[in-house]
């Protein structure tokens, strides 16, 4: 656990080279939104592993996406374009504790994109939240709902960007675990260790993972995560095949079929139990044992 800790710190840097220059860039179509969110959370400086509570980020609250958050700056909000009057009834709060003479910092190209996904995700950690609507979000955010239009234009591409950081971020991880193990069987493992250590450190990203946070949402959400899943089983049937060969099996796709899925349904039940459960069952229990029973 501890070498997979290790290659995410890795993995985490690789992504955000790539990706840095992509919020400065910005010209407000949806792939740019897309490219944000999966880039933001690696701008926070890689720190030692800790406890996964309050966490969204990979692997430790340090590279928290609520906790890098900065206070809801409304002069991005419409409302502040229509006068002082409009501005104070839509962040009655913005101005408190403000020094007098300081002029207000303007977010910058893409940092607004950037909050309305931290909040998002901070309101799915809540346990047993009811659907977020976007009245709510734009509440939380202190902004009027017309701000939220002006950087996503439904409430699934804000969804589609916290699963563009899901899928970033685990599969870029993967790529770094199939590189660095030899061992095809020990690939695997690892690789459903990552998403498990994920979720356990993304509450609210776990809620999207099974689909509890996408109920009455767009179906294409679902189809993306069902995907999502696909993905990770043929990733895992790719690492299992060439150790069934050399273990002389005499069918090894169909083993590195079988092993496969057996894998991906116990890291959906894992990723269930942990969500149902109001975030108090880890899927991180017992979890090397478990694998070690599961790919022999």
């Amino acid at each position: 656990m501890a070498r997979t800790m290790a290659a995410v710190c890795a993995s985490i840097q690789g992504v955000w080279t790539r990706l840095s220059g992509t919020a400065e860039k910005l010209s407000g179509s949806e792939p740019a939104a897309r490219a944000v969110a999966a880039a933001s959370v690696f701008s926070m400086p890689l720190a030692p592993p800790g406890p996964v509570q309050e966490s969204i980020g990979i692997p430790h609250p340090h590279l928290s996406l609520t906790r890098r958050m900065a206070s809801p700056d409304p002069s991005d909000d419409e409302a502040t374009r229509a006068g002082p009057a409009s501005a104070a009834a839509a962040v009655p709060a913005a101005g408190q504790g403000r020094s007098p003479g300081v002029a207000r910092k303007r977010p910058r190209p893409g940092e607004r994109r950037i909050q309305i996904l931290q909040t998002l995700a901070s309101m799915l950690e809540q346990p047993g939240a009811e659907r977020v609507t976007t009245a709510a979000l734009a509440a939380r955010l202190e902004v009027s709902e017309a701000a939220l239009y002006r950087h996503f234009a439904s409430k699934a591409q804000m969804f589609e960007g916290l699963i563009d950081f899901i899928e970033s971020s685990i599969f870029t991880l993967a790529d770094q675990i199939v590189e660095r193990e030899a061992d095809g069987v020990q690939q695997a493992r690892r690789i459903c260790e990552a998403v498990l250590q994920f979720g356990a450190a993304n509450p609210g990203m776990t809620r999207v993972m099974v689909g509890d946070a996408l109920v009455l949402e767009h179906e294409r959400l679902g189809e993306r995560m069902n995907q999502f899943f696909d993905r990770v089983e043929s990733q895992l049937r790719q690492c299992l095949r060439p150790a069934a060969q050399a273990a002389g099996s005499p069918a090894p796709n169909a083993d590195a079929a079988a092993a496969a899925s057996a894998l991906v349904s116990f890291v959906a039940g894992r990723l269930q139990r942990y969500a149902r459960s109001g975030f108090r069952r880890s899927p991180l229990e017992h979890l090397e044992l478990a694998l070690l029973r599961l790919a022999a």
